[in-house]
């Protein structure tokens, strides 16, 4: 099959053309990495290489038992909070405690009980080895955060579902418990990890995935996902397998379409860190590979004018942003105030691309205006220097142009 698209342009991977299988994929999933958890497949994983120093510590059982594709924790820092989602045996969860030290916390995300048994089995272990106790492991679904399906399953002991109506309270309970103790709060990860698990999420399911990463995150976090794609869609007859499902190839995303997906759910700065030149496994004549991806939240909020601009360094002649903003390399582009903090925040994805450029009068937030983000727009040096703006600097002021230590 070639590189499809569908009515909107949008490039079409095995997420997006499955609409329908003939089988539960979750149930797939979870008996086939429930088997894995206690004895090694090595078919559900590609080479991948991690940093030896944060694995000297692990138990060999947790080693052994890790199916991923990349190591998104190498892109994240001390003091964090992250959530891996789909930690399984917990092998990145312990990698990440000793990365965010005492000061950072992790959480672990996976539906699978054989999975989450063998991560929280280590726990007291790991604690001791690295010096501090920052991980906690939840079961829930990776596309519905705000369910702990520890406390559903305590209440379904309990009350357990024999008809109609006591399904319909317990449905009632599921959502009291996303709404008054949500697993995972909204606006509460500084990062959010995952390697190679959101491709076995069921492609109905894979928008409200994002969504929910988006929700979970602080602003100006990030999340940093390793996963795998393909360079055109699978075959009915691979869409139709069960075991390529739970091998992470069905459910691969068009490799166009996977950082579509995170622009679709809201993030900007997307950027693709690790792309594997090597496919993992070609079947019937399509590559499947992993890649890692970063994406931000935080471009949300109301457009104002306070007379900034921003001046892109190069080296193309010109770029645009995930908000249809085009920068003309070395023009003055007139900004909101919003899109100047990301384009000039040291630790963001632009770093190091723009230089920011004040009005030497600022305008008070208070009294700033809205602006309209949808055109392009050059702001008149006048605009940020005055209207009555005339200056004269002598050289002298500036300095020995032409001595060693000036401008020569």
């Amino acid at each position: 099959m070639s590189d499809s698209y569908n009515g909107n342009g949008d490039p079409q991977g095995g997420a997006a053309v499955a609409a329908q299988v003939g089988f539960d994929v979750e149930r797939v999933v979870k008996d086939r990495y429930g088997a894995g958890a206690n004895q090694r497949e090595a078919a559900l994983c590609c080479p991948t290489s991690y940093d030896g120093s944060f694995l000297k510590i692990l138990p060999q059982e947790i080693i052994d038992r890790d199916y991923g594709c990349g190591d998104p924790s190498e892109h994240v820092g001390e003091g964090e909070t992250v959530l891996d989602l789909g930690s399984g045996g917990g092998k990145i969860c312990y990698i990440l405690s000793q990365k965010v030290g005492h000061a950072g916390r992790v959480i672990g995300v996976d539906v699978n009980d054989e999975m989450l048994a063998l991560a929280r089995k280590y726990q007291p272990e790991m604690a001791r080895k690295i010096g501090h106790d920052n991980v906690s492991f939840f079961k829930g679904r990776i596309q519905d955060l705000a369910l702990d399906l520890d406390k559903a399953d305590a209440w379904l002991k309990a009350s357990p579902v024999t008809d109609t109506a006591s399904l319909a309270l317990f449905q009632a309970e599921c959502d009291r418990l996303r709404h008054d103790e949500p697993m995972i709060p909204d606006d509460s990860v500084d990062v959010v990890v995952s390697n190679c698990v959101l491709n076995l999420v069921a492609p109905a399911e894979k928008r409200k995935l994002f969504a929910e990463i988006f929700r979970v995150l602080k602003r100006g976090s990030r999340a940093v996902i390793s996963d795998i794609v393909c360079d055109e869609p699978p075959t009915r007859k691979t869409l139709d397998d069960p075991d390529m499902w739970s091998g992470c190839i069905s459910g691969a995303f068009g490799e166009a379409e996977f950082p579509l997906m995170f622009e679709r759910a809201g993030f900007h700065g997307i950027e693709i860190l690790k792309r594997e030149e090597k496919p993992w496994q070609t079947i019937d004549g399509v590559e499947f590979r992993s890649v890692t991806i970063r994406a931000y939240k935080g471009k949300q909020g109301p457009c104002m004018d306070r007379n900034q601009a921003a001046v892109y360094l190069g080296p193309w002649k010109q770029v645009q942003d995930d908000d249809g903003h085009t920068y003309f390399r070395g023009q003055r582009m007139a900004v909101c105030d919003k899109t100047f903090k990301l384009l000039t925040d040291p630790n963001g994805p632009y770093a190091g691309q723009f230089v920011g450029i004040e009005p030497m009068t600022g305008v008070p937030p208070e009294l700033a205006r809205p602006y309209d983000c949808h055109r392009n727009a050059i702001r008149d040096p006048k605009t940020t220097k005055g209207q009555d703006y005339r200056a004269n600097v002598p050289v002298a002021d500036a300095g020995d142009c032409c001595s060693t230590q000036g401008c020569c």
